[in-house]
């Protein structure tokens, strides 16, 4: 059931963000200029939670727009009901919503749905990991400089060593290329589906991931924080590949990839 409830939950998001997608509705700031909400994102939001509270009224809430609705249940859900809010408010059909569901602490349930594309990824933990109900996997490429990444920045720049632009440059003078889509969620399945080999950034909250760092992982990929240990969404830092550059695309986010050899 809360398989289902899930599904049902994304489907009514989505219904939203579908119905306002390239037509008028109300934008506002939150913490910075850029940092955007619409009216489509809180009514999504609404949607959401109306059919979660229908079958589990009891359960733990957390969603970007309001935040914490602690309950005394070991299940909780991580909702980001327009994850890509400024390609959203833009017209680019880059932008999804994003539901993950934990029980006991672990991640069990994840659903990404971007209704623009008609993409719906799925995952429950031990069953693998779906796109419109076909299997995905990672990619096989063993080569980081043979690799196509993706990453994301923050709306404040984190001005630290091997900060946000300092990797950046470093990957793009190997001649790695590095996309820049706008929404971690489907940064998260692009890579589960193959499409990239791998996937970091250094600011992301537990709403942006929670879902799809679980796809990635049901896909074959693993996720970790920058330092390799066992990824956890309510921390900043997410390293997602294929398995078989992430050690070396770590090397490379701490600065420590060692130089190409020219032969």
């Amino acid at each position: 059931m809360l398989k289902q409830t899930l599904i049902n939950a994304t489907f009514a998001g989505a219904k939203v963000l579908q119905h306002y997608f390239n037509g008028s509705f109300t934008v506002s700031s939150k913490s910075m200029v850029n940092d955007l909400v619409t009216q489509a994102d809180e009514e999504s939001e609404q949607a959401i939670f109306e059919v979660i509270r229908k079958d589990y009224p009891d359960h733990y809430l957390l969603s970007e727009e309001s935040g914490e609705i602690a309950m005394d249940s070991n299940i909780k859900w991580i909702i980001d009901p327009i994850d890509g809010t400024v390609n959203f408010a833009n017209g680019i059909p880059i932008c999804c919503v994003s539901i993950g569901v934990e029980q006991d602490g672990k991640m069990i349930l994840g659903a990404v749905y971007n209704p623009i594309m008609n993409e719906f990824f799925f995952a429950q933990r031990g069953f693998g990991a779906t796109l419109n109900e076909n299997r995905i996997f990672v990619s096989d490429k063993t080569d980081i400089d043979r690799s196509c990444l993706v990453t994301g920045f923050p709306y404040s720049y984190l001005d630290e060593p091997n900060g946000p632009l300092p990797v950046f440059e470093t990957l793009l003078r190997r001649g790695i290329p590095v996309r820049r889509l706008g929404s971690g969620a489907l940064d998260l399945c692009w890579t589960a589906a193959g499409r990239f080999d791998g996937f970091y950034e250094h600011k992301l909250n537990a709403w942006d991931s929670a879902a799809g760092f679980l796809i990635v992982e049901e896909a074959g990929g693993k996720v970790t924080d920058f330092d390799g240990n066992y990824y956890s969404p309510y921390q900043p830092h997410l390293v997602a590949t294929n398995g078989k550059i992430h050690d070396d695309l770590l090397l490379a986010i701490n600065g420590k990839l060692p130089p190409i050899t020219v032969k």
